[in-house]
């Protein structure tokens, strides 16, 4: 049954990957053993020579049995040939994306990815001589125009974080493919339930899986899908030399959370739906920018690339004194303050944003709805807004 692909996702995302029951349990033990053991050298020795992707396990520094099972899943989930998991969605991207450079290579890379990646490419690859361009990424020829002969990947997200920017995949795919160019997606937000990358032609999908594939708000782990030449690049290089790899306890929570993936999105997404539109009317708010509404200024894009909207999105305040914004998410009672999103509970956060397209600074809210009621959200919501007043 499990490798009949005409499942639907939701029984897949139970089954695939699981076909042996160690025991008769019903959910796969934990591996936690840090080697494995062979009858002979002769044995051993092929297993140690063999391809990367050997059905055989050595050291869980690169591979685990609890490891194998999570990554087969979510392989399954993107339509990639292969996953690895890594100890954290920072680890992923830098995985990702330091494969594909060396001295002298160029990135593309929109100019409101995540933080972090765009530390990378800036900061940190920098002292070894790659390049960095960043664009604001919803004008394809802007994009495009930014390659250069040395580029080596272009950097995607969609939506970008905060901000929420849409690009156009499958033009910007076609284009990178005939240049001969590895593209490079952050799929956190949709997940393969929403969207698909390779379907539109990404050569790399990259996740946090720290967000809604654990959905836990326990675990910290990051996700790289890809075909079988680069995932071997990214083996043998940056996950061996680097030991990022997830460790077993963490790929067994994050089994649990995959379990509920279909279940858990499509809540997050129907509350996010109602608080966002119900939130678009109130006088306090300048704009809403969710991809589930009409007014959002991409609509038509997010129809082709995507399913559905996901369980976050950003408002612009009218008010731009930073200590109203402050109050005003200081005052939320369900909502917490923090970082990540994609678990249980809802989250809030402020912070200023300038974009290259921006003429100034503007306070803008990113809000998370996580899986409690929606009315009480709105009334959470409610008595805060008195603070932007």
């Amino acid at each position: 049954m499990h490798d009949n692909e005409s499942l639907s996702i939701e029984t897949k995302l139970l089954h695939w990957a699981e076909e042996t029951r160690y025991e008769r349990a019903v959910v796969p033990p934990i591996f936690q053993n840090s080697l494995f053991l062979y009858d002979t050298m002769d044995e051993f020795m092929e297993k140690g020579s063999s391809s990367v992707f050997s059905p055989g396990h050595i050291y869980s520094r690169i591979s685990n049995p609890t490891v194998d099972i999570a990554e087969r899943k979510i392989a399954m989930l993107e339509g990639t040939s292969r996953c690895k998991l890594f100890g954290s969605g920072t680890a992923a991207i830098s995985a990702a994306i330091m494969s594909h450079s060396h001295q002298g290579s160029h990135i593309v890379m929109v100019d409101t990815a995540y933080g972090p990646s765009k530390r990378i490419a800036s900061e940190y690859l920098s002292r070894f001589g790659v390049e960095a361009t960043f664009v604001e990424g919803t004008n394809t020829d802007e994009v495009l125009n930014a390659i250069q002969p040395n580029t080596t990947m272009v950097y995607l997200e969609t939506p970008s974080s905060i901000l929420f920017r849409i690009q156009d995949l499958p033009v910007i795919a076609a284009e990178c493919k005939r240049r001969g160019i590895t593209t490079a997606i952050d799929n956190t937000y949709c997940t393969p339930l929403f969207m698909r990358p390779k379907d539109h032609g990404i050569d790399i999908v990259i996740h946090s899986g720290s967000k809604f594939f654990g959905g836990h708000s326990d675990i910290n782990a990051g996700v790289v899908c890809t075909d079988d030449e680069r995932m071997e690049k990214i083996i043998r290089g940056e996950l061996d030399l680097f030991g990022s790899i997830l460790h077993p306890f963490s790929a067994w929570l994050l089994l649990r959370g995959l379990r509920t993936l279909e279940v858990r999105v499509e809540r997050h997404s129907t509350n996010a739906q109602k608080v966002a539109e119900w939130l678009e009317q109130r006088p306090e708010v300048e704009q809403v920018l969710h991809l589930g509404l009409p007014s959002f200024p991409q609509y038509d894009r997010v129809q082709k690339l995507m399913k559905k909207a996901g369980g976050l999105f950003t408002f612009i305040p009218k008010s731009n004194d930073p200590a109203k914004v402050k109050a005003f998410v200081d005052s939320l009672q369900i909502f917490g303050r923090g970082v990540s999103w994609g678990g249980f509970e809802s989250l809030a956060l402020c912070m200023p944003m300038q974009p290259m397209d921006w003429d100034e600074t503007r306070w803008v809210v990113r809000l998370f709805c996580g899986l409690e009621s929606p009315d009480d959200l709105i009334a959470d919501l409610t008595q805060a807004l008195q603070k932007l007043q």
